[in-house]
């Protein structure tokens, strides 16, 4: 067999060029050979050993296959020499190609390896509390330029340091380049630091026309979904420069807030009759209400008041006032322990307003909507047992009812018949 060898090997030193295809040909094969005992054997035997280990399958990521890759490029490197009439130039190249290929094969690793960092943090409980998706980010880009920086100082054959060298006269153009970068990381450490916005967070952004969770928080941008379920990318430094609205603080607090306002017609308030004192006093919000307002009255005005009309008395609104306020305080839905108020807001073309300001015990937002309605869709009913009428624009319905009782007055009906 030797000797068959070394017969063939002397053959092909007669012809120089077809000698060097031959070792191409078999310094090829030996990489191929390499990569696919790299790949087949020692890469899955350690899937298979990494499938009964919990946390992220490097494989998803593609490190271990990319690692592999750098055993036929260092044999391509080493060998390229072995070839016997391969130009010194030719082997020069090879080499530095193949230097180059190894140098960004370990950097997409780093890169893919950091990826896994950011899943298993994520894992922890208070991952939302401090992403550090921004700072990997940062790392990556910081891995790449430097590999950038190797692989072409490894292709021209030239020191590094030579082209690090030029980088202070292309600072401001890296500067120009990088602005967003930049920008955006110094806003990330500022989000960071200040704690203004989580993973998880409802942001409220009008002029981004963002209206939803934070799903995502990176270097360059801050991805929220919608409550359409569409998303909306807002760039990182935005939240630095523009105002925005977070929610969180409602929704730690455990109650959400109720603001609003139920309009009175004002010409429906009066005092309170002897017959419609009687009749509320049967609503048990009020039976107590009713009793000690009616001893104060009575005691104020034996000492201070001498004529009936300078006395004080009960005002419909003033009870349903009282009402509304009991009603809260007993409402399931209704958090006791925080603001309660049932206030009257300055007058205006549309009313007196009655405002509503309490917090419901949920920050579920279709539980809150429920609550909310309940709420008036009763104090909308009740009013009328007061003597109340809720303010509304004239509407066509009224323009008939006005329209029909003129023509049924007595000087309308007899010049319509004339």
């Amino acid at each position: 067999m030797q000797e068959h060898l070394d017969i063939s090997l002397g053959w092909l030193e007669t012809y120089p060029y077809l000698e060097t295809i031959v070792y191409c040909l078999g310094l090829a094969l030996l990489a191929f050979i390499a990569n696919f005992l790299v790949k087949r054997i020692l890469v899955r035997g350690l899937y298979k050993l990494l499938k009964h280990v919990s946390g992220p399958n490097p494989q998803d990521f593609g490190i271990v296959q990319r690692l592999s890759n750098i055993v036929p490029a260092l044999i391509i490197s080493s060998g390229g020499h072995l070839i016997p009439g391969l130009p010194k130039a030719a082997i020069a190249v090879v080499e530095n190609v193949a230097n180059g290929f190894i140098i960004l094969t370990i950097a997409l690793a780093i890169g893919a390896a950091l990826e896994i960092v950011n899943m298993l943090y994520n894992r922890r409980k208070d991952a939302h509390l401090k992403p550090i998706k921004g700072y990997l980010q940062v790392v990556k880009i910081v891995v790449y330029a430097i590999a950038t920086i190797l692989i072409i100082a490894t292709l021209i054959d030239r020191s590094p340091l030579i082209l690090l060298s030029g980088l202070g006269a292309m600072a401001a153009v890296l500067m120009l380049i990088f602005q967003d970068t930049l920008l955006s990381l110094v806003a990330s450490v500022q989000i960071s630091s200040g704690d203004m916005i989580r993973v998880g967070d409802w942001i409220e952004m009008p002029q981004q026309n963002a209206d939803g969770d934070v799903i995502d928080i990176a270097l360059h941008t801050v991805k929220i979904q919608n409550f359409d379920k569409t998303v909306t990318t807002v760039p990182t430094k935005r939240f630095i420069s523009d105002s925005f609205k977070n929610w969180r603080g409602m929704q730690e607090s455990g109650g959400r807030r109720i603001k609003r306002s139920l309009y009175l017609d004002q010409q429906s308030i009066h005092f309170l009759s002897e017959d419609e004192r009687t009749h509320l006093e049967h609503f048990t919000l009020l039976e107590n209400y009713l009793g000690e307002k009616k001893q104060e009255l009575n005691q104020w005005n034996k000492q201070h008041v001498k004529t009936e009309i300078d006395s004080r008395r009960l005002t419909n609104i003033g009870t349903f006032r009282a009402y509304v306020q009991r009603y809260l305080e007993n409402h399931p839905g209704i958090h006791q322990h925080m603001t309660l108020l049932v206030r009257q807001l300055d007058p205006t073309p549309n009313g007196l307003p009655l405002e509503i300001y309490c917090f419901t015990n949920t920050t579920a937002w279709a539980a809150y909507e429920n609550i909310q309605s309940d709420i008036f869709d009763h104090l909308y009913a009740i009013a009328p047992e007061f003597g109340l009428r809720v303010f509304q624009n004239p509407t066509g319905l009224d323009m008939r009812s006005m329209a029909n009782g003129l023509a049924k007055h007595p000087k309308i009906e007899q010049l319509l018949n004339s």
